[in-house]
């Protein structure tokens, strides 16, 4: 009966600190970084060629992942719907482990000289959020 008792008492106490550990866990964790740009195309074709393609290996190569993508230029690009204002040409969202790997990837000169061509055929609104705990 003892040895019952015993073994009840181990597998309780082995549940309870199971779930504080998984409690813990899930505390510490971060929640994800969500970078959100509006962008006015000019020139669609040169954006969607020249811009678009490169733009994107170089976020998922610092570890962004896309969300969503919409509007004119580039490929795999969704229809944008706007409820209050007009909707902008062009919109991505996107999500990140941490804001330091969003600013590492904005801070890298490769992006700097490529956004120099962005900027001959669009005009970028951008911002980053950091979401809440779930």
């Amino acid at each position: 009966m003892n040895t019952k008792h015993n073994i009840g008492l181990a597998v309780l106490a082995g549940v309870t600190l199971g779930a504080a550990a998984v409690q813990g866990l899930h505390a510490q964790a971060k929640p994800p970084v969500y970078f959100v740009a509006e962008i006015d195309v000019t020139d669609p074709e040169a954006y969607g060629k020249e811009y678009a393609p490169k733009a994107q290996a170089l976020i998922k190569s610092h570890g962004g992942k896309f969300l969503a993508i919409g509007g004119i230029a580039g490929s795999n690009a969704k229809q944008i719907t706007g409820f209050d204002g007009q909707a902008p040409k062009r919109a991505v969202v996107q999500v990140w482990d941490s804001m330091e790997k969003v600013q590492a990837w904005r801070n890298d000169p490769e992006y700097k000289k490529l956004r120099e061509i962005g900027d001959k055929y669009a005009k970028f609104r951008s911002f980053a959020i950091e979401g809440t705990p779930q």
